[in-house]
This record gives structure tokens, sequence and C-alpha cells, in this order.
């Protein structure tokens, strides 16, 4: 059977880690490749690690053929969608996965507008862009802020970096601020360990929280504190005053006092 392995798309999926691929391995040891491998022709689409270890340990398999597709975009929103609605799946893989799928489709759009379509090649029906940071977060099932934080990670991390978060040794959070420290700083903090990393991402916000401004107290937000101490220190006036009147008629009591004694 000739299986032709396309490296964009094995590239389009992120590789499993060292451990995810041996769980993997010796699932197929010990229960065969129970699912078929899906090709689209003669090109693998799914099942890249599952066909690896089958051919290294003579493991029998079966294929599947996907013939709906009329251009590698179409195969590699198939491929996005398809690791997408799997279980196994990090908060950040989803994150990076639809980020992947907002870019296809732009291309997909500009393509789409100009170039007039073959009318003899098939093809899926248009995936709706993905045109705001909110309409991918519900495609990744994340939350907006969550793929800000990604994109921050993508754009700035270490490979170091990314890799501790792809492996779940820092969270989403803490790796998009880590990753704000220069480059050296970041490897030392990953080489630290998970502790070291949650301790930078501490120092950064509290730095930060220490920079920032104080907020100017908005209008009539404390008019209530206001008016409660405006009425304390009415009543101590009060209180004062007639402390002094007290006073005032004790001492025209002496002075008359007085007078008759003269």
């Amino acid at each position: 059977m000739n299986i032709t392995i396309n490296e964009v798309l094995r590239a389009l999926i992120d590789p499993l880690t060292a451990n995810e691929f041996a769980a993997l391995e010796r699932s197929l040891l010990a229960e065969g490749c129970r699912d078929a491998l899906v090709l689209w022709n003669d090109v693998l689409i799914d099942g890249h690690n599952r066909y690896a270890i089958c051919r290294q340990h003579d493991i029998a398999f079966k294929t599947v053929q996907n013939t709906s597709f009329g251009s590698i975009d179409d195969v590699m929103l198939w491929m996005i969608d398809n690791h997408l609605a799997r279980r196994n799946v990090s908060d950040f893989q989803r994150g990076v996965l639809a980020l992947r799928k907002k870019d296809i489709v732009a291309a997909q759009s500009v393509q789409t507008v100009s170039k007039p379509a073959d009318a003899g090649a098939a093809s899926l029906a248009p995936t709706a862009p993905l045109s705001s940071r909110e309409d991918i977060a519900k495609a990744a099932r994340l939350s907006s802020n969550q793929i800000s934080q990604i994109e921050k990670i993508q754009k700035a991390a270490t490979p170091e970096l990314v890799q501790a978060v792809r492996a779940g040794t820092i969270s989403i959070n803490a790796a998009a601020t880590v990753a704000s420290l220069p480059e050296a700083e970041q490897v030392a903090a990953v080489a630290g360990g998970k502790k070291q990393m949650q301790q930078a991402a501490k120092e950064i916000r509290e730095q930060r929280a220490s920079a920032r401004p104080a907020k100017e107290p908005k209008e009539g937000a404390d008019e209530g504190g206001e008016l409660a101490q405006l009425k304390a220190e009415l009543a101590l006036f009060k209180e004062r005053n007639a402390a002094l009147k007290a006073e005032n008629a004790e001492l025209n009591l002496r002075i008359a006092a007085l007078i008759d004694a003269s």
C-alpha cells in the first residue's frame, strides 16, 4: 500500500509528548490498531502517530478514503476540526489550532475573491470566517482572554516556555506573563521548574500592580462614606458647643456669686 506523508499536514498538528507517544505505543501493542487511518487519495490525513508505530512494530492497520476535499486547505480545516473535537486535547493546543484555522480561512477567503472557482472541482462548503477573537474562542471552546494569552505566548515565548505550557507544567495565564521577560530569563525560569516559573509570573504581576497609577475615585462613588464622616464631625461639634455653653453658664453663676459677696 502506497501511503504518502505530507510534511505540511503532519506539522499542522503538534506532535505528541514523549509520554503520550509511549502510551499510544503501549495501547497499539496490546490492542492493535482498531481505528482506520484516513487517506485523501494516497495522502495520510489522520493517524500519523499510529502509522509510524504500526510500521515500526509490524502492526496491521486499515485505511479509509475521504475524497470530499477540493484542496489541501479543505484537508487542513478538516484535520483541525477533527482534532478540536477530541477530548484529550489541552486548552493550549485547542487555542493554537483555532488560531491556525483562522489563518487558513482568511487565506481561503482571499483566494476565493481573487480566483474564480473551477466548476469541475469538488469543494466543501465555505467555512465561516473567524473575524473576531470571540469567534476564535468559540471554535476552541475557550475564553477570549485565553486566546489573547495564547497569541502572546506564540509571539514572545521561547521554545522552552512553549514546551512547558504544552506539557501542562505551567498554565496559559502564567506562561503569557513569563513570556514578557527577556528570552534568557524565560529560559532560566523554565530550567528552574514549575515553582520558579510560578514565582516569576507572580513577581511580574506584583511589579505591574505597583507601577499602575492609583485610580481616581469616581464622582459620587464614596458619597456614602463622606456623608457619614461629615455627620460624625457635626455631632462632635455639637457636643463641644454644649460643653462650652455649660462652662459659660457655670462661669456666669460664679461671677454673680462674687458680686453678691462683695
